[in-house]
This record gives structure tokens, sequence and C-alpha cells, in this order.
């Protein structure tokens, strides 16, 4: 397919997202770099979000309307959004829409059956968990259906995703697109530094707390490991959005040994994570499907390559397409252990391996562009009806 045309737009934008700054999380940044790339390539872009506090708010290269909502997917904030959409139904009849999160899809399938209310262009974007959650209800099933076949065009973030998109919805098959992953702008590819002695070997993971990005799963194969090696080394786990008690049972397991060191550090703004990436010597992050939530891609794993960490995780969903197997990390088959503590094992101990797939995850970190995903995105449709 040739690559869009880049010729100055003039078509209104309009991102509405439930998940955007301050909210942290892969879906957060893909919302907030598309909104920025967007404006780059000269659209008129608008994004809705949900409420936040004044004091965070950043300066934007676009205007943003922060909505009177708190951003969950319960009934209530959708007739709030709702509400907001009619009011402006006159605004957005001619503009493109944008949605790039489950939330506010939600809505626009109780508005859909409104000729009114629908906008002149709606594009949606997938991530994977939503995909599962919307056809297990055969009602929700029907509505997302049918909200797909209005909309001018649909990307998903990776060909595990795009697949499973089109299993459940096959209507979506003339209209999908690929927009994949790409780095923070404001996190750019590190350049190596020369190493420096360590007492300890970290190994990090960066997620929110929760079964699905496999904290327990990582703690517990590297409790696995001989004393002299988990004697060696150190488990850092960042991240905060504590899922039930999962954080307690984490901490309980660490308790179960002194020998190998775990510290956590909740969540860390963005700007200070570059540290704890820099200090790091592994990245782990062990997902795992977990109900109807998968790991589509996984935009974490490109930050951890840009710093120059070989990366170890399970082999589950997108994850392939944002981890290269023996390039730049170790990928281990879920559910098994001495597997997966062999990895770190074979990490720990061969230093060479260790530099060898962090250089290789510099370059593979920064293969993907933000503009060219906003440009297959809204410049296609341009042209279309």
């Amino acid at each position: 397919m040739s690559a869009p045309s880049l010729t100055r737009p003039s078509t209104q934008l309009f991102l509405i997202t439930h998940e955007f700054y301050p909210v942290s999380g892969g879906i957060a940044t893909f919302a907030e770099e598309i909104a920025k790339a967007s404006a780059r390539l000269g659209y008129d872009v608008e994004v809705w979000a949900q409420s936040a506090p004044h004091s965070v708010e950043k300066k934007w290269p676009f205007r943003i309307r922060r909505l009177p909502l708190k951003g969950t997917h319960d009934l209530i904030c959708q007739l709030q959004l709702a509400w907001q959409l009619v009011a402006a139904r006159r605004q957005l009849r001619h503009a493109t829409v944008y949605l790039p999160e489950p939330g506010p899809m939600l809505t626009m399938m109780l508005l859909q059956f409104f000729k009114a209310f629908r906008p002149k262009r709606l594009i949606l974007t997938f991530h994977g968990s939503e995909i599962l959650s919307f056809s297990r209800s055969p009602m929700r099933r029907w509505l997302a259906g049918r909200l797909i076949r209005h909309a001018t065009r649909v990307s998903t973030l990776t060909t595990y995703t795009q697949e499973l998109l089109l299993e459940r919805f096959p209507s979506a098959a003339d209209k999908i697109f690929l927009t994949p992953g790409s780095l923070r702008t404001d996190f750019a590819v590190v350049r190596a530094k020369p190493a420096q002695p360590r007492d300890k070997i970290v190994v990090l993971t960066v997620g929110r707390l929760h079964p699905r990005k496999g904290q327990l799963i990582t703690l517990e194969a590297l409790q696995m490991l001989p004393d002299d090696v988990r004697g060696r080394l150190e488990y850092w786990i960042v991240g905060g959005r504590n899922k039930g008690n999962y954080e307690g049972r984490l901490r309980s397991q660490a308790a179960t040994e002194t020998r190998l060191s775990v510290k956590f550090f909740g969540n860390i703004p963005d700007q200070e994570l570059a540290e704890v990436y820099d200090r790091a010597d592994i990245f782990a992050l062990t997902s795992i499907n977990h109900g109807d939530s998968v790991e589509g891609f996984g935009l974490v794993y490109l930050e951890a390559a840009a710093h120059g960490l070989p990366i170890v995780a399970h082999n589950i969903g997108g994850v392939s397409e944002a981890v290269v197997d023996g390039v730049t990390g170790l990928l281990v088959t879920p559910d098994r252990p001495a597997e997966l503590a062999a990895a770190f094992e074979k990490l720990i101990h061969d230093v060479p391996l260790r530099r060898r797939l962090g250089e290789a995850g510099r370059s593979w970190a920064a293969r993907n562009c933000w503009q060219e995903n906003a440009s297959t995105l809204f410049a296609r449709a341009e042209g279309a009806g």
C-alpha cells in the first residue's frame, strides 16, 4: 500500500478518550502521541479527556477539553459522555471523530442509532482486551459490529490484535490498518554509557500492579534461582493502580525468603523513570492472559529496549511484535516457571549476551513513527465519504 499524502489537511479532528495524561499506561500514551503527531501534521486537533487537576496540565500543541467525568467504563460515565456528545452534535457532525480506546466506544454504541449524532468520519483503534469484552455479550457484540460498520477506518497496534479483531468482527476487513506502537516523543533512544561496576544485578518491571502483568510470576521465577545467584540480585517493581490485594500478595511472596532483595517503587513520573531504567540490567514483564484481558502489544517493552535493556517476557498476544526472541530479548512460553527461571539465569551469567540484546533493542525501539501512524489514520480519510 502506498504511503498516505502528507499535504496539509483541513479536517477538524476530535480525539475523545477516557485515558489521557495524567493517567499513565500504554493507552494514555498512545492517545497523547497520536494527538501530538496529528497536530504536527497540521490537523486542527481538540482532545476531549477525563477530568484532571488544573495543576497537572501540560502545555499542549492542541486544544484540550476536560470533561466532567472520571473516565471509567460504567454506565454513569457513558451517559455523562453521551450528554457531552449530544450537546456538541452540530460541531461533531462535520468533523473526524477518533476514539482510540473502548471507553468512548461504549458511549458511541448508544448514540449510533441516531443519525444526527454520527460524525462525518469515525475512526477507531482497538488494543486487544476490549475485543474479547465486546464479543462476549451477544448484545454488545452486535452493537460493536454495527459501530465498526459505521466507522471510516479501524486500526490495531499489532498483527495479533488485527487477527483477533477480524476473527470476532469480520466486517472490519475492508477498513483495517496497522498503527504500531512507538516510543514516546520525550523518550529518546538512549546512547550506551560506559559500564559501571555494581554490587547487584537489577531486574526491573514497570507496569500497573495487576495479575495480568505477571509481577508475581517473575518474582517466583527469581526465587527459584540458586542461593548464590539470588544473593547477587535485586528485583525492582515500579507501578501502581493495585488490582485487589495484588500488591499484598507480592509483598507476602517477597517476604518468604530474604536472599532476593525486592524493592517497591510505586508510581514514578515519566520524567523520572529514565533514571530507573539506566540503573537496571534486565527488564522483565511476564504478562499473561487474564480473563478477557490480554497483552496486545506493550509500549513499555520499547522503552526498556531504548535504554539498552535485554528483555525477558512471555510469548503471548502481541508481545512477540514488541520483543524479538533471541534478538532484543528472550521469550518464554507461559506456565513454564523452570524455563522462565532458566532465561533469567542465562542473562545473569552471560554478560556479552545482555549487551548484545540490549544494543539490538536500541535500534529496534526506534523503528516506528507516530506521525506515520497519524497519517495512516487520518490522511487517508480525507478522501473517504
